[in-house]
């Protein structure tokens, strides 16, 4: 067994506590990590590198479990967890996108990091003990590792910074949910995802600082758990990867002029494509049998990059011409689809982004289990990346990763200005197919649905613009660099930074960083920010010369909706037992109907009619009849003793055989026909909802009027 060994502190009012030893043995490294009552086991293990493979295979899982929260999966058909939930995909990358950057530039051992959710408390970050446990069984292990990193969650609640706010704070009162992440002991800044709602771009900035200045104690906590399982701070030897000064010299002499060249013309992505493909063949059969192909495609990628950094730091040119803070020709379009409730199309360079809007019922949203129970979700974003995009034949089908985060982030960046239920009873879907991607097609997306929701008739609060920031450093002294607005393909592969952030003309919505450098000084970060800001403006005033604000009216395909209010109480009265009422109304008047707990009702159709005939016999039914009232009724059903009258929908009395007239009446049938219009006057209401109805009563009231008048 070995040593069990355990460091704890505070941090935002609850136990940190880091474990291990004990449990999950044979990994390279497994920390059990708890805050609150909250509790993960990451574990680690590393495999011999491929060598077929010319990049870093990191791998890492997070897995939420629903027993972590006493949970079973509420399908009848199957009960073992599912896959993950999107978010779950999302916290996934966050991580990733934290550690990836901390391994040695050479190293591509096969890296596996599994995060398991094992307890949950609602009240206790398990995002944050993640990231942290990551952080801190890497930094403990023998496993190649450049931290420690630390990480924390920031809200801004009541216009003040909190640390790790509640679940509930971030869902109900929380304008910031972000989680930022730092590196080493200047702590530099290494990764970030953020949802707001509109808040300014120094806000943001501002949160950052308090988030810098705020995670000491997590940073001492997992430097000082890694000194006592780790004293001398060991890490294994690994077989390097970096090329030689041979293999480097050899490809150099043969295209480096080629591909400086080829940056500096002013050719289509196209033409720069077809002229890549040429260097690949002439340095694979120039050096065939000398090198290996793997080490060969490297070299290139590598003075590929070396060309974009000198054209950019030593020329101050980019390679399609711009200047670095400028943003490529946008043509925007939108009802571009003829028989969808709403479409736009956003191009900007050669990337480009077509996202089509569908509204649909209120019982259509999305139900989501996960550990935190079943919820709904109205509005989702859906993104779409097809290889031809990209010019290359490949997969196609369910979504990947990568896919589900971009299409989250550009979701994330959209729900700030969607209206809410109560102002626009639709679910929505946006779904971004992305026709051609040189660079920023997740914010191409965010651009695209903006237009599509407005094209929709969508009342959207603003128009939403997403711009991706790069960078080029000398090296990681930093005392070189350009910070590059709207990053192209070439950019973001040759770079070191893939910093998206998303938001309207008052502020941020939305932010996923990717980063290549162990981390960036602050005043690069707010230059960053600063920067985006100004290309995130510039692209709106382009967005809104297309469309400025929302359709006045929907789509003729769109459903029609309409929306009334009941007592809660009355709920069963529309439902009926087991929603047998509820199916006849929707059956009788082709719609759906959908009923919250707060008693709103909202009908969906294709029909206006049809939608207010629905709402009609909702408000019918909940109607409190009254003795003495009186309705123009229509005879339903003919009985020995009377007939039975509706007098709204789905309220029927009974007008009995002594009520019709002042007078005998031996055969009803003689008197009426289904069908029949009737004016009736309530005589009494049952405690069960049974009505009697009078016809007489009406007559005798009228001759006593005209006696009067006498």
């Amino acid at each position: 067994m070995n040593k069990i060994i355990k460091k704890e502190t505070v941090f935002a009012g609850k136990k940190l506590v880091l474990e291990t030893g004990g449990f999950a043995m044979r990994a390279n490294m497994a920390v059990k990590a708890t805050y609150g009552d909250s509790v993960i086991i990451v574990a680690i293990a590393s495999g011999d590198s491929d060598p077929e493979k010319n990049f870093f295979p990191l791998m890492v899982q997070y897995e939420e479990k629903l027993y972590a929260s006493g949970s079973i999966k509420s399908s009848r058909f199957m009960k073992r967890d599912g896959k993950p939930t999107d978010d779950a995909v999302v916290a996934r990358r966050a991580i990733d996108h934290a550690i990836r950057p901390l391994f040695p530039k050479d190293y591509m051992d096969q890296i596996q990091v599994i995060v398991t959710v094992l307890s949950l408390d609602e009240q206790a970050d398990v995002e944050f003990l993640s990231m942290v446990g990551a952080s801190a069984c890497l930094h403990a292990s023998d496993v190649p590792f450049h931290g420690p990193m630390t990480s924390t969650k920031v809200g801004l609640v009541e216009d003040k910074f909190v640390f790790n706010p509640s679940r509930e704070d971030l869902h109900n009162g929380s304008k910031l949910d972000m989680l930022v992440s730092f590196v080493g002991k200047d702590q530099k800044f290494l990764a970030v995802e953020a949802e707001a709602n509109v808040v300014p771009d120094k806000k943001i900035i501002e949160a950052i600082h308090f988030a810098r200045k705020g995670v000491k104690p997590v940073l001492d906590l997992i430097t000082d758990f890694g000194k006592e399982v780790n004293p001398k701070g060991t890490k294994y030897a690994y077989e390097s990867k970096a090329l030689s000064e041979d293999l480097l010299k050899d490809v150099s002499s043969l295209v480096k002029d080629k591909i400086d060249q080829t940056y500096r013309d002013d050719l289509s992505q196209n033409e720069i494509d077809d002229i890549q493909d040429d260097i690949k063949e002439q340095v694979l059969t120039k050096l065939e049998g000398k090198y290996k192909k793997i080490s060969m495609l490297l070299a290139i990628n590598h003075l590929e990059k070396l060309s974009i950094k000198e054209l950019v730091l030593k020329e101050g040119k980019r390679l399609d011409g711009r200047a670095v803070t400028d943003v490529r020709s946008i043509v925007s379009e939108v009802g571009f689809l003829p028989r969808v409730h709403g479409s736009g199309l956003f191009t900007r360079g050669n990337t480009q982004a077509l996202t089509v809007a569908t509204l649909g019922s209120p019982s259509q949203e999305i139900l989501i289990q996960d550990m935190y129970g079943e919820r709904s979700k109205r509005f989702m974003h859906y993104y779409d990346f097809p290889a031809y995009s990209v010019g290359e034949v490949g997969r196609y089908g369910f979504p990947k990763g990568r896919e589900i985060g971009h299409g989250m982030i550009a979701e994330r960046a959209l729900k700030a200005v969607i209206p809410s239920q109560n102002e626009f009873p639709y679910t929505i879907i946006a779904v971004s197919e992305i026709l051609s991607s040189n660079g920023s097609s997740s914010m191409a997306a965010v651009c695209g649905s903006s237009l599509a929701l407005m094209d929709a008739g969508v009342p959207v609060k603003d128009m939403v613009a997403g711009i991706a920031m790069g960078l080029i450093v000398e090296d990681e002294s930093f005392s070189d660099y350009k910070v590059l607005t709207d990053l192209s393909g070439e950019e973001d592969g040759g770079g070191y930074l893939d910093f998206k952030m998303a938001g309207t003309k008052d502020g941020v919505t939305a932010i996923q960083c990717d980063m290549k450098v162990k981390g960036l000084p602050m005043e690069i970060l707010e230059k960053v920010i600063t920067q985006s800001r100004e290309g995130r403006l510039f692209i709106l005033d382009e967005m809104k010369k297309t469309i400025s604000s929302p359709r006045e009216s929907l789509s003729k395909y769109a459903p029609k909706t309409a929306s009334t209010k009941i007592d809660p109480s009355k709920i069963g009265l529309v439902i009926g037992g087991g929603g047998r009422t509820i199916k006849e109304i929707q059956e009788k008047t082709n719609s759906d109907v959908f009923i919250e707990e707060d008693g709103t009702v909202v009908v969906s159709s294709s029909s206006v009619d049809d939608t207010q005939e629905a709402i009609d016999i909702v408000s019918g039914l909940v109607r409190e009849i009254k003795p003495g009232e009186v309705y123009d009724g229509v005879v339903e059903e003919l009985l020995d003793f009377g007939a039975l009258v509706k007098i709204l929908p789905g309220k029927v009395g009974l007008l009995h055989i002594s009520e019709v007239a002042d007078k005998y009446v031996e055969d009803i049938n003689k008197w009426f026909k289904i069908g029949d219009s009737v004016k009736v006057k309530v005589l009494r209401v049952e405690r069960d909802g049974k009505m009697s109805l009078s016809k007489k009563a009406l007559e005798k009231s009228s001759d006593d009027t005209q006696q009067k008048k006498r």
